[in-house]
């Protein structure tokens, strides 16, 4: 359906082109492409917790630059003809001017939305893009930034034996990843509640749950610095609705690994953290999350930190920033000299092999932990086993135990009584009550018949 759709609208935009003559056929083929990848963006963001804008590139040098992370079939020519072309038939709405300044060398993006009418075209089309669309496998899973005036951006690099094992890794993850089905089950009346939540967080993206699989992304020009995997549709939901994630239509369980900043620095530079929680213990047990916070961005500055970080909310708390500061430094002595040295992108990189090991020892078994940094989602059932591989994957990297939290999991209805009978009205009660998820449940089942 989703294909006969691209069709249909490629030969209304072709037909209403004025053009002196028609395409050759490799650019047709490219037009064609650029056509589908404009629809595929305006479908998955519209389907987005909450709907989202979408965005174009319209610098002509933007698809020359980087071909690592490109995807070779999109041409500045004809994704500029595509989407003037879905203007001129009334299908997307610009809802900001894109611009560039080469002085500044950035800019901003062209953004856009559906029209009413490109709406109703969705409507027509059976199932979710999750299903219909394929994961873009076109550019890098592996992304190294840096940098450069200023601003941090992509860059190029040289494979390696390491990259290559990166790549290598991270691709059997992902591939294992599309073989299931992780969602959100909340009720359809709490749906508004979910995309209100995510709209007053600025560091939140939209839930698009296309979006399955993972890039690794490292930093300061270097393969040792970050490396923790982005972009997985799970990792933008709001910590309190966590718990309703589902995997393969069964409950989950998260289970996190406890300060484990604290711990990699006390570890990896052979001290002892002890026995005392480490945020804790600079005030008392008192705001507990500020300190947290506070910790954190110390340990990856690189400078003092004469003004208090933007994103740390001090209020409630009877001191400035410096006592803050100094207070955490009195607490952790044994590490001072660790903190403001830029050293958190390097602890980064040996939390992100933690995860990269967690993931590829449940890959073996055809089973997914979602990760999120220093935590993983995995179905209720592995629990036990999601405990052991964690607790293994960080000996592995430091040569030492770490405590492990398992956060709270929801109770799902109970589908059979304790004869073993199904509890038909009572699920059916239930599935109405959640028929967004039981409907995008229903059709993974279908799509996996169809592929197997």
């Amino acid at each position: 359906m989703f294909d006969e759709l691209v069709k249909e609208i490629t030969k209304e935009l072709e037909a209403k082109e004025n053009r002196g003559r028609s395409r050759g056929d490799d650019t047709k083929i490219r037009f064609a492409y650029a056509v589908k990848f404009l629809i595929s963006e305006l479908w998955r963001n519209s389907l987005s917790y909450p709907p989202s804008e979408s965005s174009v590139n319209l610098r002509s040098g933007y698809y020359s630059e980087l071909p690592r992370y490109r995807n070779e079939n999109l041409t500045y020519r004809q994704v500029k003809a595509a989407f003037d072309g879905m203007i001129n038939c009334r299908m997307v709405e610009v809802t900001t001017a894109g611009f560039y300044s080469k002085e500044v060398g950035s800019g901003e993006l062209t953004r856009f939305i559906p029209t009413d009418r490109l709406l109703e075209k969705f409507e027509s089309l059976e199932g979710h893009p999750a299903f219909q669309l394929k994961p873009d496998t076109s550019g890098d899973i592996i992304i190294l930034r840096n940098t450069i005036d200023g601003r941090k951006q992509d860059v190029d690099y040289e494979d390696t034996p390491k990259t290559d094992r990166f790549r290598s890794n991270l691709t059997k993850i992902n591939d294992c990843f599309v073989k299931h089905w992780a969602d959100v089950r909340i009720a359809d009346t709490e749906v508004t509640k979910l995309t209100e939540r995510i709209k007053q967080d600025e560091d939140k993206e939209p839930i698009d749950l296309s979006k399955r699989t993972l890039t690794r992304i490292f930093t300061n020009g270097s393969f040792e610095e970050g490396g923790r995997f982005y972009r997985g549709w799970w990792q933008n939901v709001p910590s309190e609705y966590r718990k309703f994630i589902t995997i393969d239509e069964g409950v989950t369980t998260e289970y996190d690994f406890s300060q484990l900043s604290p711990h990699m620095l006390y570890f990896a530079y052979n001290h002892k953290l002890g026995e005392e929680d480490a945020y804790d213990r600079v005030l008392d047990g008192e705001h507990r999350d500020v300190v947290k916070q506070a910790f954190n961005a110390m340990v990856q500055s690189e400078s003092l930190l004469n003004q208090k970080p933007r994103k740390i909310n001090m209020n409630g708390l009877e001191m400035d920033w410096k006592e803050l500061r100094q207070r955490i430094l009195d607490a952790h002595k044994p590490i001072q000299d660790l903190f403001f040295d830029g050293i958190g992108n390097k602890l980064q990189f040996k939390d992100s092999c933690v995860a990269e090991n967690v993931m590829l020892q449940f890959t073996k078994q055809n089973q997914v932990a979602l990760p999120i940094h220093d935590s993983f989602i995995m179905r209720e059932g592995f629990a036990g086993d999601l405990e052991e591989a964690m607790r293994r994957a960080f000996y592995d990297e430091f040569e030492a135990d770490i405590p492990i939290k398992r956060e709270v999991i929801i109770e799902r209805i109970a589908q059979f009584d304790e004869e073993g009978n199904p509890r038909t009205d009572a699920v059916t009660r239930d599935d109405r009550k959640h028929s967004q998820w039981y409907d995008r449940n229903t059709l993974w089942l279908y799509s996996r018949g169809q592929n197997s």
